[in-house]
C-alpha cells in the first residue's frame, strides 16, 4: 500500500510540475532533483569504496545546470559556459583529491567519480529542462509516458511470460520477455499519443523513436542497478517511502532524454 500510495503522489506531483509549473518552477524542481540524486551518487561511490568529495561533486553538477537551464549567448571564438564550468570543476576537484591524497591506487577513480555527477545527472536534467522550454510540455510529457508505461509492461510482462534472464549478474528479475513487453508497449504509446502531441513526426518514425527510447531506458535503469549492486546496497536512498531514492525513479530517463532532445533537434 506505501508503494501503490508513493507512485500516485509521485505521478501526481510529475503531471504538476510538467503541464502546470510555471518555468522558473519547473528548473527549481529539476535543481531539486538534480541535488538529491547527485547526493545519493556520492553516497553509492562512498559505499563502493571510493572516498570523494560530497560539496565539490554536487556543487559542480548544480552549476552544470545552471549553465544549461539557463544558457548565454555566445560567440563561435569564445568558450561557452558549459566548458568553463566543467573545465573549472575539474580543476577545482583534482585540486580537492590532489590535497587529500594520501597514496593507494584509487585516484584515477576518485577523481573520475566526483565529475560523474555533472556527466551522468546535470548534462540529461539539463536535456528535459530543454525540451520543456523548447518544444513544450506536451514533448516532455510523451517522454514521461513513454517510459513509465514500459515500466509498467515490463513488470507485467515479466511476471506472466518471463523466462530467459536480461541480465542474470546485475538484476536478476529483468526478464528478456519483460523487456520486450515494454518495447512494445512504449513504441505504441509514443507512435499512437505522439500524433497529438508529436504531430510533425511521421508515425513510423514515432514508433522507430519509442523503441529507440525504450531501450535507452532499460539500459538506464540496468547501469544504476549495476551501479548500486557494485555499491553493495538495494536501493540509492530511503527518501521515497516503497520507491527507493531520486536516483531510482530517474535513472531511466537519464539516458532516454538526450537522445531524444537531439532527435526533436533534427526532425
Amino acid at each position: 500500500m506505501t508503494r501503490v500510495l508513493s507512485g500516485a503522489v509521485l505521478i501526481a506531483l510529475a503531471v504538476a510540475a510538467v503541464w502546470f509549473a510555471p518555468p522558473l518552477v519547473f528548473k527549481a524542481v529539476a535543481f531539486l532533483l538534480l541535488g538529491a540524486a547527485a547526493t545519493e551518487l556520492v553516497g553509492l561511490a562512498r559505499a563502493s569504496g571510493l572516498s570523494i568529495p560530497m560539496w565539490p561533486s554536487v556543487t559542480g553538477a548544480v552549476i552544470t545546470l545552471g549553465v544549461l537551464a539557463f544558457p548565454s549567448s555566445t560567440t563561435a571564438r569564445e568558450a561557452t559556459p558549459l566548458q568553463m564550468v566543467l573545465l573549472a570543476q575539474f580543476v577545482a576537484v583534482s585540486g580537492v583529491i590532489l590535497g587529500g591524497w594520501t597514496g593507494g591506487s584509487d585516484a584515477l577513480a576518485r577523481v573520475s567519480a566526483s565529475l560523474f555527477p555533472s556527466i551522468y545527472l546535470a548534462l540529461p536534467l539539463g536535456a528535459l529542462v530543454a525540451i520543456r522550454e523548447h518544444e513544450g510540455p506536451a514533448a516532455l510529457f510523451l517522454l514521461m509516458l513513454t517510459v513509465m508505461v514500459s515500466d509498467i509492461a515490463q513488470y507485467y510482462t515479466g511476471r506472466l511470460a518471463g523466462r530467459r534472464s536480461l541480465a542474470p549478474v546485475i538484476s536478476p528479475r529483468k526478464t528478456v520477455e519483460g523487456a520486450l513487453g515494454g518495447l512494445a508497449f512504449g513504441a505504441l504509446v509514443l507512435a499512437i499519443v505522439g500524433a497529438w502531441w508529436l504531430p510533425r513526426v511521421p508515425i513510423a518514425l514515432r514508433a522507430l523513436v519509442g523503441v529507440t527510447i525504450v531501450a535507452l531506458g532499460v539500459t538506464g535503469d540496468l547501469f544504476e542497478s549495476m551501479l548500486k549492486r557494485s555499491a553493495g546496497v538495494k536501493d540509492s536512498s530511503a527518501l521515497i517511502p516503497g520507491h527507493g531514492g531520486v536516483l531510482d525513479r530517474i535513472d531511466a530517463l537519464l539516458f532516454a532524454a538526450p537522445v531524444y532532445y537531439i532527435v526533436l533537434q533534427y526532425i
